[in-house]
C-alpha cells in the first residue's frame, strides 16, 4: 500500500533523513519512535510530500510526488504536533472543512453522506454536545480532538499522525487510539503514527520503526525490536529495567494497601 525506499530529505540542502525504506499494508498500525530531533516529524512530512525528498515514496502504486494537490489531500491526510487558529470558526465547521477535498465548495455543497460522517466522528470523540463551541474558546486537549476529527472525515488511505496523543489525558489517549486502531482496521486504511509512549506503541502497534540519527536502526513487531538493547542504543538509557521497575512499583503499592 505504501512503499518508501532510499529516503532523502531536509532543510536548506542538510539532509535529516538518509537511506529511509519501509512498507506498509493496508490496515496496519506502523509507529515510529526515537529520540527528539531524530527526523520523525521529517519522515512524516516528506511522505505527504509537504517536503521535497530524493528516492521514492509511493502510494498505491503513484508516487506521491505526481498526484495533484487536491488527489493528494484525498489520499492522504496529516496532522501535526500542533495546529494554527486561522479563523475562528466552530467545532463543526471545523470538522467539516476535512471534507473539502471531497466537495467542490466547503459547506454549501456538503450532502447528506458528508453530513453523516461528520456527525459519526464528532461523536465518537466525544465532541457532539460542544459543536457549536467555537474552537478558540477550547482546552488544548479538546482542540487536538477537533483537529484529529478533521483529519479523520478527509477520509484519506493513509493517515499520518505526529504525537495525536499530545495534550491528552490517559483516558483520551487511550479511547483515541482504540478509536484510530478500529478505524485502520475496519476500512482498510495505514496509519502511520509518531509516538513517544513505548507502552502504546506496544499495545496499539503492529509495526515499529526505530529511528536515531536520521536514520532507521530497526523495524518489526513491536515485542521484538523494542528490546532492552535496541532501547539503550537509541535513547541512551536502560529504559526497559526503568519500565519493569515502575512495574514493580505498582505492585508493591497494591500489596501493601491489601495488606493495611
Amino acid at each position: 500500500m505504501l512503499a518508501i525506499k532510499n529516503l532523502y530529505s531536509g532543510y536548506r540542502g542538510v539532509d535529516c533523513i538518509r537511506d529511509i525504506t519501509l512498507q506498509a499494508e493496508k490496515g496496519e498500525v506502523f509507529c515510529i519512535v526515537g529520540p527528539n530531533g531524530c527526523g520523525k516529524t521529517t519522515l512524516l512530512k516528506s511522505i505527504a510530500c509537504i517536503l521535497p525528498y530524493r528516492g521514492s515514496v509511493v502510494l498505491n502504486s503513484q508516487e506521491v510526488s505526481s498526484f495533484s494537490r487536491k488527489d493528494l489531500a484525498r489520499q492522504i491526510a496529516i496532522m501535526g504536533q500542533t495546529a494554527e487558529l486561522y479563523f475562528p470558526y466552530t467545532i463543526y465547521d471545523t470538522v467539516a472543512l476535512g471534507r473539502y477535498a471531497h466537495t467542490r465548495g466547503i459547506f454549501k455543497s456538503l450532502g447528506k453522506e458528508d453530513t453523516e460522517l461528520i456527525t459519526e466522528i464528532i461523536k465518537k470523540l466525544e465532541l457532539y454536545d460542544e459543536k457549536d463551541r467555537m474552537i478558540n474558546e477550547l482546552s488544548g486537549g479538546q482542540l487536538q480532538r477537533v483537529f484529529l476529527a478533521r483529519t479523520l472525515v478527509q477520509n484519506p488511505e493513509l493517515i499520518l499522525l505526529d504525537e495525536p496523543t499530545n495534550h491528552l489525558d490517559l483516558k483520551h489517549q487511550i479511547g483515541l487510539l482504540e478509536y484510530l486502531t478500529r478505524w485502520a482496521k475496519e476500512n482498510h486504511k495505514t496509519l502511520i503514527g509518531v509516538l513517544h509512549d513505548l507502552n502504546l506503541v506496544h499495545h496499539f502497534g503492529d509495526t515499529v520503526a526505530v529511528m536515531a540519527g536520521g536514520n532507521v536502526i530497526a523495524q518489526g513487531r513491536p515485542d521484538t525490536v523494542l528490546d532492552g538493547e535496541t532501547l539503550q542504543e537509541t535513547y541512551g538509557m536502560d529504559i526497559r529495567q526503568f519500565m519493569l521497575d515502575s512495574l514493580e512499583n505498582w505492585r508493591h503499592t497494591r500489596t501493601t494497601r491489601r495488606r493495611s
